[in-house]
């Protein structure tokens, strides 16, 4: 799903620790950054500047997808606390 396009990014793999310093430099690097696509390619690392464009565009199109409904939530399984403010049926 979400994470499946992301990792598909220009047919690169994207390891959880690039994942990482991705949402870490789009955090310092926002969208009024001059050269923010070459700040975020170094702060990664391996990566070019239309890889981390590619997966910026796939997280987007993700979290859209997510917000309009058409990705479900996942089930969890229920733990054994209950003291965390939710019934059974809002699980």
């Amino acid at each position: 799903m979400a994470s499946e396009s992301l990792s598909r990014s220009l047919g690169s793999s994207w390891t959880p620790k690039e994942n990482k310093l991705f949402e870490r430099a789009l955090a310092v690097y926002d969208k009024d950054t001059p050269d923010r696509w070459q700040n975020v390619a170094r702060a990664v690392g391996g990566k070019t500047v239309e890889e981390v464009k590619k997966h910026y565009e796939l997280l987007v199109q993700d979290l859209r997808h997510i917000e309009s409904g058409l990705v479900p939530y996942p089930s969890y399984k229920a733990s054994g606390n209950r003291g965390n403010g939710f019934n059974e049926e809002q699980r």
